[in-house]
């Protein structure tokens, strides 16, 4: 017998409010997944919790510190399923237990092998009713880079390129250029802040001396680990990435051969460095992001250059990208955006559907995911 109608709206309705919850935690919780949760009673919220920074406490513990006795008899919405496992901390589906919930609506099954189904098999074996797939678009969606680091051992790659009329990224002579207006560089900035990592190569390292943190007014602190491919070392220890090293992480990824002069200066300055595979003198893309997944990150934006771009795409390696388009025209000698390569390898991919088109301020914003 289905449930009746009503009721499936208040799932779908408080399972809303978990997964908005869980975004918050977006490019601050990795290694851990960002969580959402909410303890409902009688229709009322009686908890609320997200994944904490560094990824603890957990959603699950945070909702039912806050709802304390009221969770006994509740409802609890969370969007992805509670652990079960001794890692450094307890088990939430313990927590839940013992918190007295009676009914549990998970939106996911977590792809974790230490969890599996075994966190809702331990809530069902206590007599807690659990119901899984509210919500599950969605949350596959917010936790792409936690299933895709669990399935395939590395982070889930946004592709961040802004773009003119003419399908430019920057003036004759790779000199940079203010493309898009400040309304689509807030939302670059936004972006940055919801990964946990945020790649570019040496050439725009080189050319652009970039600073690639978080500008928006109080969210400096969100900035994520700088990302700089540099299979022969060229960054130079006085650029404006490697000063800042010690405010904001950096890790250079080079590769066997380079010069261990060039990385002792850099590591001077607080740089990390790591070394990756290399083909044919360049860094083995795959082999970069496997080492990123090793490290925990599970949000990876790719914001430069043209160069990395047309790579990784040429490797099947973009799973979302992020498309900035203005009405302004730059010309034939400007720099292609993908290196190259047209733009409609892009947009007009057989392995990239375009799922949303919006105006940011005067520009476009356009988004494509894996199909």
């Amino acid at each position: 017998m289905s449930a009746p109608a009503d009721a499936l709206q208040q799932d779908a309705r408080f399972m809303a409010l978990a997964l908005a919850l869980g975004r918050r935690g977006l490019g601050r919780t990795w290694p851990n997944p960002a969580v959402g949760a909410a303890i409902v009673k009688d229709g009322i919220i009686v908890g609320r919790g997200w994944t904490q920074p560094g990824g603890r406490p957990h959603a699950e513990i945070e909702a039912l510190r806050r709802a304390g006795e009221a969770a006994r008899g509740a409802t609890l919405y969370v969007t992805l399923e509670p652990c079960s496992h001794y890692g450094k901390s307890p088990p939430c589906a313990d927590a839940i237990i013992a918190g007295g919930v009676s009914r549990v609506v998970s939106a996911l099954e977590d792809p974790n092998p230490e969890v599996a189904g075994a966190g809702h098999a331990r809530l069902r074996a206590a007599g807690i009713a659990v119901d899984i797939g509210v919500g599950a678009d969605e949350a596959r969606h917010d936790h792409a880079g936690h299933i895709r680091r669990m399935r395939d051992g590395r982070p889930h790659v946004i592709l961040k390129l802004a773009v003119s009329a003419d399908g430019k990224a920057g003036a004759p002579g790779r000199k940079p250029l203010a493309i898009t207006g400040e309304a689509a560089r807030d939302r670059v900035h936004l972006l940055r802040a919801q990964s946990d990592a945020i790649m570019v190569g040496i050439g725009t390292a080189l050319a652009d001396d970039p600073m690639l943190t978080c500008r928006l007014p109080g969210m400096e602190k969100y900035s994520p680990v700088r990302v700089v491919l540099d299979s022969a070392l060229r960054l130079p220890p006085g650029s404006r990435l490697a000063r800042s090293a010690r405010d904001v992480p950096v890790w250079v990824v080079t590769g066997g051969e380079a010069s261990r002069a060039a990385e002792n200066a850099l590591l001077r300055e607080g740089v990390t460095v790591l070394r990756a595979a290399q083909s044919d003198g360049r860094l083995d893309l795959a082999a970069v992001l496997k080492l990123m997944g090793a490290r925990g990150v599970t949000r990876l934006m790719v914001e430069g250059g043209p160069t990395l771009g047309a790579a990784l795409l040429a490797a099947d390696l973009i799973d979302e990208a992020v498309l900035f388009q203005s009405s302004k025209v730059v010309g034939t000698d400007g720099v292609d955006a993908l290196d190259g390569l047209p733009l409609t390898v892009l947009t007009q991919s057989p392995r990239l559907k375009c799922v949303m088109s919006e105006p940011v301020g005067a520009d476009t914003r356009l988004v494509f995911e894996r199909r």
